[in-house]
């Protein structure tokens, strides 16, 4: 098969969707690989990398899309990318179609096959491509949630893990799954006093008995939610409902109840966000502020920091890359279990049911 590589465009995503040792692999299974040039530089991987693995380097974006077969990328592609999608194209990324409609309809008018990092999962129910993303997604949203707390940083002047004295700062964490898991021990490791919600009483047991002592578990409830914003610093938001569009747990009013200069980080912003008041941010411009609350709603957190991200996300990704080079994407998800709920858009056709949903659209079965 001919893999293409383009180097990613969104604002300030470093990441790389391939490294040279995955080319490498690929290579030597018989495939072509193709990198643009420069793409893996901001993860540590220059050209001459993937020249010694074998892969080749195409100048352009355009040149990568018009020769590859399948595209393997690391988020969805931007409006600029759209026309170079081609009919009977394989697309492997993160598309996080359900907030985005303008994405799903030109991915549909595109003809392409789009395969969903998101949304790839094992009969237990985890999501093995968002799982190393989210890590470290949760573990950067209290390293930011941190930072924005700071004066200079529009923050209201707060230490999260305080000093002997005087108190540390109060995090409350929304969904207790991968993200929440990592953000509330890092919070923890800080010293702060944490709160992560969830509505699963099993994994709030869970957690109860793996969790250092000063984190602490509270079911998620309206009511419970505003009973902590008065008393909290950083609310991170990390509810994830695989595929759809995530829930809205704090609501514009709600804002009133907590002190200015409170940090909310909104972590489910490639979902739609878990807060009204969110919208998509960048590390360019990270924050803005509602009602005196600041907001970091950046949408690709991980491209920050793409040496740990690149070979976090290659890790998980690698596997599905061979299996679907080796047997094409048909074979690949008739035989693999994990692979199939990944697939979103068949040439012009929903088929994934949380995405016809969020627009109000049919949602046909998956044919193979």
């Amino acid at each position: 098969m001919i893999i293409g590589i383009p180097k990613e465009i969104k604002n300030n995503e470093n990441r790389v969707a391939l490294t040279p040792a995955g080319a490498k692999e690929l290579v030597k299974r018989g495939h072509t690989v193709y990198i643009q040039h420069t793409a893996g530089e901001n993860s540590g991987f220059p050209d001459s990398a993937y020249v010694e693995a074998g892969a080749q380097i195409l100048p352009s974006i355009s040149d990568v899309y018009q020769t590859a077969e399948m595209i393997v990328k690391v988020k969805e592609p931007i409006a600029s990318e759209y026309s170079l999608v081609r009919k009977g194209q394989l697309v492997f990324t993160y598309f996080h179609f359900a907030s985005d409609e303008k994405l799903t309809l030109a991915m549909m008018d595109s003809g392409s096959i789009c395969l969903a990092y998101e949304t790839v999962e094992n009969p237990d129910g985890t999501l093995p491509l968002l799982i190393p993303m989210s890590e470290v997604a949760g573990r950067m949203s209290i390293q930011e949630g941190a930072r924005f707390l700071e004066k200079p940083q529009g923050g209201k002047g707060i230490l999260l893990g305080g000093v002997p004295g005087v108190k540390p700062a109060r995090v409350l964490v929304l969904g207790g799954g991968i993200v929440g898991h990592s953000a509330a021990l890092m919070a923890a490791g800080l010293g702060a006093d944490v709160t992560i919600a969830d509505i699963s009483l099993p994994r709030l047991r869970y957690l109860e008995q793996i969790m250092p002592a000063n984190v602490k578990t509270l079911y998620s409830s309206t009511h419970n939610i505003e009973t902590e914003l008065p008393y909290t610093d950083l609310v991170i938001g990390a509810v994830l409902i695989p595929g759809a569009k995530a829930p809205h747990l704090i609501t514009k009013e709600m804002l009133q109840l907590m002190k200015p200069g409170s940090v909310l980080v909104d972590v489910a912003i490639d979902q739609g966000g878990c807060f009204e008041t969110s919208h998509p941010t960048t590390h360019a411009d990270p924050v803005y502020t509602v009602d005196t609350i600041v907001h970091y709603c950046v949408a690709n957190i991980p491209g920050a920091v793409p040496q740990t991200s690149t070979l976090a996300l290659t890790n998980a990704t690698l596997p599905y890359i061979l299996e679907l080079a080796d047997k094409g994407w048909k074979e690949a998800c008739k035989e693999d279990k994990s692979l199939y709920p990944g697939l979103n858009i068949i040439e012009g056709k929903i088929v994934y049911p949380a995405v016809a949903e969020a627009f109000g659209l049919p949602c046909y079965p998956a044919v193979l």
